[in-house]
């Protein structure tokens, strides 16, 4: 079951925790405090928990005063404190400010020590405009072919947004990154999303948002003409893309989630496993 608790006493009833719900599934009640209204459609992102300026709202049993305040100033809490950002101020990010990103992005570490990644930055706004505008048409144009029907399916859901011009995409970020390999980079698609771990934290610290963007990593593999608009060079695959740009929201507090499977591997117990179970492991190891 998930659910949201609201300390009327403590809730301001501003809206945030509704406004930042990626999956739009808490609205007023009669009286203008938050509800869950869609539980099935809730990821447990805690958003709503970690924005409220007040500490106001508890998900299912996790409390705001058992969260840590956001510290951008130290490793940690700049890790647990990270968050995807989806709303974005309609302001571009300084040339000083990337120039501190992109003087970075050397010291990333690479399989091999292979220093082959392409790094496609839109730098202005209406080139992010040009881009977006471009995505969107080409969308709705393919959403007429039957044969393209198990791509266009991850989007149908989203088809009369588009139609509406709804950037649904780029969810109005005024900047992008796009890291792309050389098919023949001996960690082609590892040394990207490392380079995009390291990157989104270093813009944090630098009081920016990010956002990892799937739905666009889709659009650069079915659009080849947006690869060369962001002037990604031939024999490099796009591997991922990162949205940027000055959050227009500002979280209070870290989440709480709940914890990984660790194996505290101590000693070693050899165990005899049939041919199937291996041969099970095998397939496993080579899924995706």
């Amino acid at each position: 079951m998930k659910t949201i608790t609201i300390d009327k006493e403590k809730c301001i009833r501003c809206g945030l925790c509704i406004s930042d719900c990626l999956s739009s599934c808490i609205e007023f009640d009669e009286d203008n405090f938050p509800k869950m209204t869609a539980e099935e459609r809730c990821i447990s992102c805690q958003h709503c928990l970690a924005i409220c300026p007040t500490g106001a709202l508890s998900f299912n049993e996790k409390h705001p005063e058992n969260s840590q305040a956001v510290d951008y100033n130290n490793i940690l809490g700049l890790i647990k404190s990270r968050r995807s950002v989806r709303q974005y101020k309609d302001e571009e990010i300084s040339e000083e400010t990337f120039g501190k990103l992109k003087e970075m992005l050397p010291f990333i570490p690479t399989g091999c020590n292979s220093h082959s990644l392409h790094f496609s930055i839109v730098e202005k706004k209406s080139a992010m405009d040009t881009i977006r505008n471009r995505v969107n048409e080409l969308l709705i144009k393919t959403m007429s072919y039957k044969a393209l029907a198990p791509i266009v399916n991850k989007f149908s859901k989203y088809k009369d947004a588009f139609i509406n011009g709804e950037d649904v995409i780029f969810r109005g970020a005024p900047h992008m990154v796009v890291v792309s390999s050389p098919v023949t980079a001996p960690c082609a698609t590892v040394d990207p999303i490392i380079a995009l771990s390291y990157f989104e934290l270093y813009a944090q610290h630098l009081g920016l948002g990010t956002c990892w963007c799937g739905f666009a990593q889709v659009c650069l593999k079915i659009f080849p003409e947006i690869c060369e608009m962001l002037e990604i060079p031939s024999g490099y695959k796009p591997v991922y893309v990162m949205l940027l740009g000055v959050p227009a929201v500002k979280y209070q507090r870290t989440i709480q989630p709940e914890p990984y499977k660790i194996a505290e591997i101590k000693e070693i117990h050899e165990k005899d496993s049939c041919f199937f179970c291996k041969a099970k492991r095998l397939f496993t190891n080579f899924l995706r």
